[in-house]
């Protein structure tokens, strides 16, 4: 029995070489490990050197905090000062307002027409300037005036009566004669003269006669209460003996309108 197991180990290990033998011929022969180049290690970059920093000293331990301050009080600013007002140019020329208690009333300057009231004339020169204002219905008003620089007003009243008229006569006498004055005012008719006996004063529409006779040469006029009166120019010129009754004869007529006399 020895034998036999002794016959089939021997026989299993010529077929188990057998089998390797086939095996090693159908793979080929091992191929070589390719030689490698020999690795040189590089040896790392120097790292960097960082600049060395001083250490600052340590800082001493701080004081104590001192009681905080309070702010002291600003100061309010000084009120600023105002600004100075502009000086106004000096005006060099007149400017004349004119207006009357007639509405639409013809104003002219020195001749010059200038437009109906109310009416502004600027740039007038200073100086001496006649002024003539007209109304229908009423009397013209005429004036000469002393205009400066700057502003005037000028009013005319046309509802007003105004009279101012005076003329040398000689009253005559039934015996003699003696010479004066006759004024008359838009409230007052009245003869001036050196004979107390003879000089009177009336009011203006207390003349109850008052005519003019040219050709005589002759103003006659009587009082309210009878006394009569005639009188003359002393050069005998009538004229001005005609112009003077037509100014006053002009007021009375107005004052018996219903127009005022002017309150001078």
């Amino acid at each position: 029995m020895d034998r036999r197991f002794a016959a089939f180990f021997a026989v299993c290990a010529v077929v188990i070489a057998a089998a390797g033998v086939k095996l090693v011929m159908r793979r080929g022969p091992e191929p070589r490990e390719a030689a490698t180049a020999p690795v040189i290690a590089t040896p790392p970059p120097p790292a960097a050197t960082e600049p060395t920093v001083a250490t600052p000293p340590a800082a001493p331990d701080p004081a104590p905090a001192a009681a905080p301050r309070r702010p002291a009080p600003k100061a309010e600013p000084a009120p600023a000062a105002p600004a100075p007002a502009p000086v106004a140019a000096t005006p060099t020329a007149g400017t004349l307002r004119i207006d009357s208690d007639v509405p639409g009333a013809q104003v002219f300057i020195d001749r010059e027409f200038v437009g109906v009231t109310p009416v502004t004339a600027k740039d007038v020169k200073p100086g001496s300037h006649r002024i003539n204002v007209s109304a229908q219905g009423y009397e013209g008003f005429s004036d000469t005036i002393e205009v400066a620089a700057g502003p005037r007003d000028v009013q005319v009243n046309f509802k007003e009566v105004r009279l101012d008229a005076n003329i040398e006569v000689v009253h005559k006498h039934r015996m003699g004669s003696c010479k004066g004055r006759l004024v008359a005012t838009q409230q007052w008719f009245r003869y001036e003269t050196t004979d107390k006996d003879d000089g009177f004063r009336a009011a203006l529409l207390d003349l109850s006669t008052f005519q003019v006779d040219y050709l005589e040469k002759n103003l006659r006029l009587t009082l309210r209460g009878g006394k009569q009166y005639n009188f003359t120019d002393p050069e005998g010129n009538a004229d001005h003996l005609f112009v003077f009754h037509r100014d006053v004869e002009k007021a009375r007529e107005r004052l018996k309108k219903g127009d005022r006399p002017a309150q001078n």
